[in-house]
C-alpha cells in the first residue's frame, strides 16, 4: 500500500489550512462590509433613501422572489452573458490562433483592432439597436463589441511570448503550424487563457448590462434601469448586489475549471 512522506503529509495539511484561512477571511471580510453598513444604516448615518441597507437588500429580494420575478431576471441575465461568453471567448481564441497564424495579417489588423477595442461602445448602442433591432440580439451584440476585442489581444499577446527555444525544437521536428498550435503553444498558454477567459466574463456581464440599460424588458439591467425611473433605489441597489454575487459565481466557475485542468496536467 502506498503511504506519503511525513513532508508531503505535513505540505497538504499546510495548503488546506492556508485555503481555509483565505475562505475564512473572505466570508469574515463580506460580513464585517455588510454589518458596518447596517450599522450605519440604523444609526441612520447613511441616508438609506440614497444607499439603502442589508435589512432592505434582503427585504427587496424577498418581494421579488413572491412575485417571481427575480429568478426571471436572473436567468435572462445569465443567459444573455452565457452566450456573449461563449462567442467571445471561441472567437477571440480562433481569431488569436490566425493573427499568430498568420504574421503579416496581425500586423495589417493590428491597429484596427486597437481601435475598435478603445472605441467606447455605448456611443454605438444605438446604431447596434438599429441595425440588429431591439431585442436580446443587440444586448449579445453590445457584449461581443466590449468582450472580444480584449480577449483576442490579450491571448494573441500571449501565443506570440511563447519561449523561442520550445518553437525552434517544433520546427527541428517538421511540425506543422496546427502540430506546434496543439502540442505546444496551447497548452503552454493554458494558464493565460484561463486568465483571459476570468477578464472575459466580466466584460460580457458590463456588456449585457449596458445592453439591458438600453433596450430590454426583463433582466437584471432591466431592474437597475425601472428602479432608477421609479426612484426606487432599494431595487437598484439590490440589483446591483445580485450583479455581484452572481459575477462571483462565474469567476468560482472558471476558476474551478482553472483547478481542474492542473489537475490534469499533473496527473499526466
Amino acid at each position: 500500500m502506498f503511504t506519503f512522506s511525513e513532508e508531503h503529509t505535513l505540505y497538504i495539511k499546510q495548503l488546506k489550512k492556508e485555503r481555509r484561512i483565505i475562505l475564512f477571511g473572505k466570508v469574515f471580510l463580506f460580513i464585517i462590509f455588510l454589518s458596518f453598513w447596517e450599522i450605519l444604516a440604523q444609526k441612520e448615518i447613511l441616508n438609506t433613501f440614497l444607499y439603502s441597507s442589508p435589512s432592505k437588500i434582503l427585504s427587496t429580494i424577498k418581494t421579488l422572489l413572491i412575485n417571481g420575478q427575480l429568478g426571471k431576471h436572473i436567468w435572462i441575465t445569465t443567459y444573455e452573458v452565457g452566450i456573449s461568453f461563449l462567442l467571445s471567448s471561441i472567437g477571440g481564441i480562433f481569431i488569436a490562433f490566425l493573427l499568430w497564424r498568420f504574421e503579416k495579417l496581425a500586423k495589417i489588423l493590428d491597429p484596427y483592432i486597437t481601435i475598435l477595442n478603445s472605441l467606447p461602445k455605448v456611443a454605438l448602442g444605438p446604431l447596434i439597436i438599429i441595425w440588429v433591432g431591439a431585442d436580446i440580439h443587440s444586448i449579445i451584440c453590445m457584449a461581443l463589441l466590449i468582450s472580444i476585442f480584449t480577449t483576442i489581444i490579450s491571448i494573441y499577446t500571449s501565443f506570440i511570448s511563447t519561449p523561442m527555444v520550445y518553437l525552434i525544437l517544433f520546427k527541428s521536428l517538421h511540425a506543422s503550424s496546427i502540430q506546434t498550435f496543439w502540442k505546444l503553444i496551447l497548452p503552454y498558454n493554458i494558464e493565460n487563457i484561463i486568465a483571459a477567459l476570468k477578464v472575459n466574463i466580466s466584460m460580457s456581464l458590463v456588456g449585457v448590462i449596458m445592453g439591458e440599460l438600453l433596450v430590454s424588458k426583463k433582466g437584471l439591467g432591466y431592474l437597475i434601469m425601472y428602479g432608477s425611473q421609479i426612484f426606487q433605489l432599494d431595487l437598484v441597489i439590490t440589483s446591483i448586489f445580485i450583479l455581484g454575487v452572481l459575477s462571483y459565481i462565474m469567476y468560482i466557475i472558471i476558476d474551478y475549471v482553472q483547478i481542474l485542468l492542473k489537475k490534469k496536467e499533473k496527473y499526466n
